[in-house]
Formats: C-alpha cells, structure tokens, sequence
C-alpha cells in the first residue's frame, strides 16, 4: 500500500518510495510496477501525474484526480509557482549555504537555465578510509530547485564536487561502492520533503510534507546525524 500524504476532490498525494517509477516507461523495461498503476488500482480512480520524480528518488508526488484539474496543476510547476523541498546527503563538507547557477543541456544538445539553492543542515565524519582520505565525509543539505530540469540535483551536487550518496552515474564510484560492501546500501540519498502551492481550485495554500523512507533513515543513524524533522 502506498503512504497517502493528501487527498481532495481533486488531488492526491503519495510518498514514493525510493526504486519506484511513476509510470511506464520505455528505458525501463525491468519492472512492472509503477507509481500511477498501483495508487489507481488502491483508490479506484484514475490518476493523473502532476509533475516527475526519478525512479531513485523518493518523496512527495502529486497526482490530479480529473484532467480539468490536471491542466491547472501542471502550469504551476512550469511556472515555478510550487516550492519544492529535498533532502539529500552528499559526500564531503559541503558550504553553510549557496546557489548554483550551471545551465544544463537535455539529450538533444538544448541547454536550459537551471538553478538551485541550497543549505547545510548537518555533516558528519565516519572512520572508512576513501581514495587518499583516512576518513568519508558527509553532509546533509536541504535543496530546493528553482527550476525543474532532469536530474538537476543529481548533476548540480556533481558540479560542485559533493556527489549525492548512491548516485549513478552522477555520484561518486567509490563512495556508492565504499556504502554497498560496508553498509549493504545503494539507495540514492535523495528525498522530495515538500511541496507547498496553491490551490488551483480553492485558492488555499497547501503543504504536503513526506517523512523520510526507511533507508534513509538508516543511513542517518550510521552517521549518527539526527533526523531535522522530528520535531517538525
């Protein structure tokens, strides 16, 4: 059973977990089950994706439950009228905070503006020696794209040399193997906290929030950072 977040006449939202596609698609012919298909067949409606999540990450995704609904929702991502949220790990100590600005080229060559703001929340050290470092260095970083290009977080972090934790093929080879043989863990560490908007019908303002999945956690206490909202 998917984590229902929210649900209205009109929308509903879900907790994606981490390894879960939205919907079918043709680079991945591997799986069968896909975000769309199993919140239709456990509400009984219909549903229409509002926006994408990577098959790796995991976190809030928001589907329209009628297509007039649906026509309203998607403009408000393209307009960059939804804030959204991440939570991430990436390797070394990261700044206190900052902007990247890196334009970034889709499959056919065309290179889009993209830009995302970020904030340090905690970092941490652990005793595993990587490359010519005696110990792995990490830090927990709260993201928030201003705009929405493909794998934008993934390749920013890249850009800036703090590669998200289990990345491919963004990430960082060794560390993502330094993690699988120690730790038995290649989930990518990237997580869709919040989303905050407002309604297309109501005019209200709606936050939906999404509690981090289970391996994320576990990778939080391996590295004895505690969770910034527990206390939400």
């Amino acid at each position: 059973m998917l984590e229902i977040l929210y649900e209205d006449e009109n929308l509903i939202a879900i907790n994606k977990p981490h390894g879960l596609l939205v919907h079918r698609s043709s680079i991945a012919a591997d799986t069968s089950l896909f975000a769309l298909q199993l919140l239709r067949d456990q509400i009984g409606k219909t549903v229409y994706p509002a926006h994408r999540l990577d098959r790796k990450t995991a976190g809030v995704l928001l589907f329209s439950l009628d297509k007039e609904t649906d026509q309203l929702v998607q403009p408000l991502f393209a307009n960059k009228a939804i804030e959204k949220k991440y939570i991430v790990i990436v390797r070394g100590f990261c700044p206190e905070e900052g902007t990247i600005d890196y334009p970034l080229a889709k499959d056919n060559g065309t290179v889009q503006e993209a830009i995302t703001h970020f904030k340090k929340l905690a970092q941490a050290e652990i005793d595993i020696p990587s490359g010519k470092f005696l110990t792995s260095r990490y830090s927990l970083v709260e993201a928030i794209p201003e705009t929405g290009r493909m794998h934008q977080l993934r390749r920013h972090f890249a850009h800036i040399l703090h590669p998200i934790i289990g990345d491919r093929p963004h990430g960082c080879n060794k560390q993502n193997k330094i993690w699988k043989e120690t730790f038995e863990m290649d989930t990518m560490m990237l997580h869709a906290r919040l989303l905050d908007f407002i309604h297309p019908h109501t005019q209200k303002r709606i936050q939906i929030e999404a509690t981090l999945q289970p391996e994320f956690h576990r990778v939080l206490e391996i590295l004895a950072i505690p969770n910034p909202y527990d206390h939400a």
